[in-house]
């Protein structure tokens, strides 16, 4: 899809706006793994889209700074079925720019606040888009986020070791043990580690439902331990798991490419929409 359609084909917007919850708990990233995704993001654009994204957040009463705001759609908790994708259990991935199974999820929710950033007629509806898109950028790049209702995307599947759940593993100890706990911190090194030329390869990705397979072949990978495959269906491995050490250090690289990818992605959605 190019960028052109991402923001002015409104026939893939959502037609309603208020939802019934599927048993959603997720909390894609936590605050933290949120937070550095939209510093490194700020970092990464251009300096008058850094100027707009400012102006917006001076009318923000809530939040001081556009990482901050990014956590705003789980404080408190809204358009709750927008904050990821079900698939069916022997899906290969999203081939269209359509819900698999609802009339929205977060693929929508790009697409629906991207055109709201870039077209809206006021800034009370740019600031409310702005907030949100940093948040539903970030909620894509976390696998458990691509994943299947039946278990509430790993929230049904107990942990010990680190965190009390699948889901919760990846929102939050991953992230801790990947960058630390500092946002600043956090968000300089890994911003330092984004070279040109991987910018430009992530880049050439520009499509959300990309981004949506992407993380689902983590979410089936048999390092996540989150299902396993037979024949066409990827069914749940265990209903409890140990997480050791293996499986952090395994995990870890790509909790912060994800991140990683997130934030150049959202970077440039941003420059797109305020330019």
């Amino acid at each position: 899809m190019s960028g052109e359609n991402l923001g002015r084909d409104q026939t893939l917007l959502p037609t309603i706006l208020t939802f019934m919850l599927l048993g959603g708990e997720a909390r894609a990233w936590g605050d933290l793994g949120h937070k550095v995704i939209c510093e490194i993001a700020f970092g990464l654009v251009q300096p008058d889209t850094q100027a707009e994204i400012n102006r917006l957040m001076q009318l923000d009463r809530k939040y001081k700074t556009f990482a901050e705001s990014c956590v705003y759609p789980d404080h408190p908790r809204i358009r709750r079925e927008e904050h990821y994708i079900n698939l069916p259990r022997d899906s290969k991935g999203l081939t269209s720019d359509e819900c698999p199974v609802a009339k929205v999820c977060v693929l929508t929710a790009i697409l629906h606040d991207f055109y709201f950033l870039r077209a809206g007629n006021d800034d009370a509806s740019k600031l409310e888009a702005l907030k949100s898109l940093g948040h539903w950028v970030g909620d894509i790049h976390q696998p458990l986020h691509v994943a299947f209702l039946d278990d509430k995307e790993g929230n049904n599947i107990k942990t010990s070791g680190c965190g009390r759940k699948l889901h919760e593993v990846w929102d939050n100890c991953l992230v801790k043990e990947s960058v630390g706990s500092d946002v600043s911190t956090a968000a300089d090194k890994l911003k330092a580690a984004i070279t040109p030329q991987i910018q430009s390869m992530w880049n050439a990705s520009i499509s959300p439902r990309d981004w949506a397979n992407e993380s689902f072949a983590i979410t089936e990978s048999t390092q996540t331990m989150y299902c396993t495959m037979h024949g066409s269906s990827c069914d749940m491995t265990a209903s409890e798991l140990t997480i050791t050490a293996s499986y952090l250090d395994a995990n870890k690289p790509v909790v912060k490419q994800q991140l990683e990818r997130a934030a150049v992605r959202l970077a440039r959605l941003l420059d797109e929409a305020f330019h």
